[in-house]
């Protein structure tokens, strides 16, 4: 069980290894081997419970199924909420941490995050600036063709589909955004 005091079983032997695994160790002899003397019995732990005190109630917090309880201390500083918490909550809740399906599902959350951000930023005094916060600008003034061409860049391959990333959603939200309030004004 994790988080317990006691101190985890201890690897084999080497002798035991030698003797299960051919080869084993053939090229470390132990003599040549950096760790060797360290202690192998460091004794009592200093811990004093067997398993520590819990945080607190964990009503609502994210677990991976593969683990039956939270560790005993975990962070709120940033709950789940909106369609991103819905989209986090249903991959921690329905899949592994070996599947696919649930690191996908994490990223898309993230990324329903970030939209979500962006379009809240155009309702505050001061909203995002695409341009001048993702180094746009900076193109033209810190040799942007010397510093791809003939240096070896792997990212060259994906160049082309920056701009889309960067300025999609922007076009995305914008239009969302004109469409909602011509059908919100067309009411009126």
């Amino acid at each position: 069980m994790p988080y317990e005091a006691s101190r985890p079983d201890l690897a084999p032997p080497a002798d035991e290894l030698r003797a299960r695994i051919p080869g084993w160790g053939s090229d470390l002899a132990p003599e040549h081997r950096r760790t060797w003397q360290q202690v192998d019995d460091i004794g009592d732990t200093g811990a004093h419970w067997d398993v520590p005190e819990r945080q607190g109630p964990d009503r609502g917090r994210e677990r991976s199924i593969e683990h039956a309880m939270l560790p005993p201390v975990w962070g709120t500083a940033q709950p789940l909420h909106g369609v991103s918490g819905a989209i986090r909550r249903f991959a921690y809740a329905r899949f592994s941490e070996t599947k696919n399906t649930r690191w996908l599902l994490l990223v898309l959350g993230d990324r329903v995050d970030a939209v979500t951000a962006h379009a809240r930023s155009l309702f505050t005094r001061r909203p995002d600036e695409p341009i001048t916060q993702t180094g746009v600008a900076a193109e033209f003034t810190h040799h942007p063709l010397a510093s791809r061409f003939g240096r070896g860049r792997l990212d060259l391959r994906h160049t082309w589909l920056d701009p889309i990333i960067v300025v999609g959603p922007w076009v995305v939200t914008v239009v969302v955004a004109v469409r909602a309030l011509r059908r919100w004004s067309g009411r009126r």
